[in-house]
């Protein structure tokens, strides 16, 4: 009999089968974005919407981290996966959903819920074809607006126009407000299930070595940021959200494949998808 015939079995288990578990740390920033979601509806139903649009985007950034933890520390999972894509139905399809309805879209009636339903239902359409197509698109691109950018959208004009100090209730009529807020919630919703390709930034290496006038830009930007916040982080949203037609344009004038759809024959498994 060798070594390996004569060694116990496992105590982990019964028939020796080493039981399956689950990563802790990725999934815990996970349930943290997924809290930052709940909070928000939590605070959209109180009227604190300062505290709800924070937490959104507080949703946002740890969104952004989640995935980068499993990479680094090598724990990535399908559990994982599957548990990032139900976060994100939360805090950016479910919560700027119910916050816009409970900051303006009441008063219009019908059309504000139906504005509400459409832009959660997209953001689940888009979730769902994201995960199936994850395979088949191209890395640097989105295939139509990414539900932390749609969510963006919605709760940076929620914040903007709530933000102290700026007193545009004097300006704008809460009928006006709704009508815009309407407007803004289709429009994120409805672009989150097209085509258009969105810039992914996923191409970008932090590791690699970069000049030393690219860490100069960067303290310009966060200078130019904190010069006004709410009206300079929703004027980025803004122009991310429109970018997908810029560059849809750009290429059907050009001539390129205005589809994400393996616009790249970099890796193995795009081979012959051009074709």
């Amino acid at each position: 009999m060798n070594d390996s015939q004569a060694r116990p079995p496992s105590p982990s288990s019964p028939n020796g089968m080493r039981r399956k578990g689950i990563y802790m740390l990725p999934n815990s920033v996970t349930l943290a974005a997924l809290f930052c979601g709940f909070y928000a509806i939590v605070m959209a139903m109180n009227k604190r919407f300062d505290l709800a649009t924070l937490a959104i985007f507080a949703a946002m950034v740890l969104d952004s981290l989640d995935g980068r933890v499993a990479r680094m520390t090598k724990t990535q999972s399908a559990f994982g996966e599957q548990m990032d894509s139900l976060s994100d139905m939360v805090s950016f399809g479910v919560a700027p959903a119910l916050v816009a309805l409970e900051w303006a879209m009441q008063g219009i009636g019908r059309w504000g819920w139906i504005a509400a339903f459409i832009y959660c239902a997209c953001a689940a359409l888009r979730l769902a074809r994201f995960n199936v197509n994850t395979s088949v698109v191209d890395k640097r691109w989105f295939q139509g607006l990414p539900s932390p950018s749609a969510a963006a959208l919605v709760a940076g004009f929620i914040w903007l126009m709530t933000d102290e100090g700026r007193g545009y209730d004097a300006y704008v009529s809460t009928n006006t407000v709704a009508w815009i807020m309407f407007a803004i919630t289709l429009y994120a919703g409805i672009t989150m299930v097209t085509n258009l390709p969105f810039y992914s930034f996923k191409d970008l290496r932090a590791r690699r070595s970069v000049p030393f006038v690219s860490v100069v830009l960067v303290v310009l930007v966060i200078a130019i940021i904190n010069i006004d916040p709410p009206l300079v982080l929703f004027g980025v949203f803004v122009a991310y959200a429109f970018s997908g037609f810029v560059v849809y344009i750009y290429r059907r004038a050009k001539g390129h494949p205005v589809s994400v759809i393996s616009t790249s024959t970099n890796e193995p498994d795009e081979k012959g998808l051009h074709e």
